[in-house]
């Protein structure tokens, strides 16, 4: 990703959670997304700005999901 890539607030970071498991979320910067184990879904960051939509997000592979 570019190193142009915007960072996600902390503070916003530490208040998200996935909308269908409502479970933690993982901030990876490389892939711009927030990861969710328990849902087993990334939702995409564009922009800054984190798109918590289930129908935006993709499905993590199970080894993305082990990583976890």
């Amino acid at each position: 990703m570019s190193d142009h890539a915007l960072e996600v607030d902390p503070k916003l970071l530490e208040i998200l959670v996935c909308p269908l498991s409502k479970g933690p979320l993982k901030y990876n910067r490389d892939s711009q997304e927030l990861l969710c184990k328990q849902s087993g879904l990334a939702y995409p960051i564009r922009d800054g700005i984190p798109i918590m939509l289930p129908e935006e997000a993709r499905e993590l592979s199970d080894d993305e999901k082990h990583a976890l």
